[in-house]
């Protein structure tokens, strides 16, 4: 079984007991965590898809890590101008474990 859940602008195809890093969400450390906005459920040859979101599915999780990505360098540059720019950017996240989907 497995469902498509949306948060934090994107989608994830989540199953049971996967660790997945999402965009930041402002939970504690070991705190349960209830997703609503699940857009697709399959549970074997049972397929659910909501328009946009199936009603009363839901997915739970536990968060685990409140974290910051790794550093992503952008360096720009015009030749023959004397104009360079060196920027970085670190995304935090939150990783969390799926406990279990309800449909």
């Amino acid at each position: 079984m497995y469902a498509v859940i949306k948060t934090g602008g994107k989608q994830y195809r989540v199953e049971a007991g996967e660790k997945i890093k999402i965009e930041r969400i402002l939970e504690d450390i070991g705190s349960e965590l209830v997703i609503d906005q699940v857009l697709m459920v399959v549970d074997g040859n049972n397929v659910s898809v909501g328009k946009p979101l199936v009603n009363g599915a839901t997915v739970k999780a536990t968060v685990l890590v409140q974290g910051r990505h790794d550093k992503v360098r952008i360096f720009k540059m015009r030749r023959r101008k004397h104009y360079q720019k060196h920027q970085g950017h670190r995304q935090n996240y939150t990783e969390i474990q799926i406990t279990g989907i309800s449909a």
